[in-house]
């Protein structure tokens, strides 16, 4: 008996604190890598999509990265400097970061200096625009959540989260042909991989 209050005290706290935190999601050319002084940890076979937050203010860490094709075989990284926006979470709204992306490498790399990007509740039409910010040190008033796959309790072998194109592509079987291709994107996440991830591949595919 005494056991069941337990777990039913310990279901009811978990969801209570759950409840209370909305969600941020961001789009596979920003990458979020910090909440104030809370460090989000990604890695190169999983990437965070969604952060979590109570409501408040907070500072969050960005960086932008693309990838643009330069012909037939070729393409081009485009990446910015981390920099730093202030966001205000609304309790009971989840939010998406917008941005305008560039038509070509060119005026990506022109984006690339200034990021611009915005926070849109979902169900809205309008975006609120976020200004770039110096990091200010000062107490969060909750602490962000990270949504990334849960290790297992027994090794498991890491595996790449799948990459998927968009339901619809611009201009149709024209359009697909201007999608970076798989050689491309390996490339890229490869670029973006540390020593230590980068061993685990070899380890992984070499098997």
């Amino acid at each position: 008996m005494r056991k069941s209050v337990l777990l039913t005290s310990m279901f009811a706290l978990f969801y209570s604190a759950s409840s209370l935190a909305e969600t941020i999601h961001f789009p596979e050319e920003f990458v979020p890598l910090q909440v104030g002084e809370r460090l989000i940890e990604q890695s190169f076979f999983s990437r965070v999509d969604d952060v979590e937050l109570a409501p408040g203010t907070y500072q969050l860490k960005l960086k932008y990265t693309d990838l643009y094709e330069q012909g037939y075989d070729d393409h081009q990284v485009v990446e910015s400097e981390p920099f730093w926006v202030e966001v205000t979470v609304e309790s009971g709204k989840n939010y998406d970061l917008v941005f305008n992306r560039a038509s070509n490498a060119v005026a990506a790399e022109v984006f690339a200096e200034s990021p611009q990007v915005s926070l849109k509740a979902k169900g809205s039409e309008l975006a609120m625009p976020l200004s770039t910010i110096g990091y200010r040190t000062a107490p969060a008033p909750a602490q962000a959540v990270a949504r990334a796959p849960v290790a297992a309790s027994s090794p498991q072998p890491a595996t790449a989260a799948p990459v998927t194109l968009p339901a619809k592509v611009p201009g149709g079987q024209a359009g697909l042909k201007n999608m970076p291709n798989a050689a491309s994107m390996l490339e890229f996440w490869w670029q973006q991989a540390s020593p230590e991830e980068r061993r685990a591949f070899l380890d992984k595919v070499t098997k």
